[in-house]
């Protein structure tokens, strides 16, 4: 039995929390930066730890790789209430909205619009998506001229974006925004949206604290596992997390009618998950962060060789 799905059973009566956020949540972000750190060379691991550093935002915990992880989101909502200058900026980064009914990546994109001549990808335009600021972020990181602060901007945002965009629902939309207007229950947790629970719900069902979850779902990665989950482009793996939301994640309500199929106008009534969809999600979740944190990993062991 896998480490992951011995864990599910042990877990899913635990009454999860409620939990704030738009992506896979602290916990899940945290789990995929320990995940990467262990697959991290060792002197790829120091450099990471020099960058990190030097982040005196004081907008998380603390400066480890895995506290780190969660740093976009804290950045985006910094202002929220205030200035929204952070967030308008920033909050497009986290996903790539491809329509189920149509998918079209290019126009998810926003037409991948070009960074400014010299300009920083931190500065690049509020209308880009994940898979653009990934490669941005990710060539500014290699790069020798790159600028410390500028660098380590870019490895904070590729901490957490890689992560982001193994969640299904940052890489598909239901014409619901990507589940965050559709209600939906478990039958061990209050009621949330459909993107709440994939971010945040049936992560917590994996268990409660971060290092834990992350050794058990290290434990589970083979040596074949690893040279076949850690290879692919960016692009490759948001058109996994795609199928995933289309088979995973709508297909079985579509198929029980409980919602009225892709595309479909008007907002459905809460919709009351059964224990089959559950099981699946918690799996698929594990599975999706497993592979999050190798594919983080690789990428940094290849920018910061």
């Amino acid at each position: 039995m896998r480490p992951h799905i011995a864990i599910f059973l042990g877990g899913l009566m635990i009454l999860i929390r409620p939990a704030t956020g738009y992506c896979w949540g602290d916990e899940g972000h945290e789990i995929v930066g320990l995940i990467a750190e262990h697959y991290l060379n060792p002197a790829v691991r120091a450099r990471v730890s020099a960058l990190l550093a030097g982040d005196g935002s004081g907008l998380t915990r603390g400066t480890g790789i895995a506290q780190e992880a969660t740093w976009a989101d804290k950045f985006r909502d910094s202002d929220r209430d205030t200035t929204q200058r952070h967030y308008r900026q920033t909050r497009e980064w986290h996903f790539v909205d491809i329509e189920i009914d149509r998918p079209d990546l290019d126009d998810a994109c926003f037409r991948h619009p070009a960074l400014a001549v010299g300009g920083n990808a931190s500065d690049g335009p509020a209308a880009d998506c994940i898979l653009d600021k990934i490669d941005q972020f990710r060539r500014e990181l290699k790069s020798r001229t790159t600028g410390t602060e500028e660098r380590r901007l870019a490895l904070q945002f590729l901490l957490h974006l890689v992560g982001d965009l193994h969640q299904p629902l940052h890489a598909a939309d239901n014409h619901d925004r990507g589940g965050n207007d559709l209600s939906v229950k478990g039958a061990e947790s209050p009621p949330g949206n459909l993107h709440h629970y994939w971010d945040t719900v049936f992560v917590g069902r994996l268990g409660t604290r971060a290092d834990d979850v992350s050794r058990e779902l290290i434990a589970g990665i083979s040596d074949a596992d690893r040279r076949a989950w850690s290879g692919g482009s960016p692009v490759d793996w948001a058109k996994q997390s795609f199928e995933i939301a289309r088979s995973h994640v709508y297909g079985p309500l579509r198929r029980t009618g409980a919602i009225t199929g892709i595309g479909g106008g008007g907002r459905p009534r809460t919709v009351t998950f059964d224990a089959r969809y559950e099981a699946d999600a918690v799996n698929i979740v594990a599975g999706q962060l497993q592979r999050a944190g190798l594919r983080l990993a690789r990428l940094l062991n290849e920018a910061l060789q």
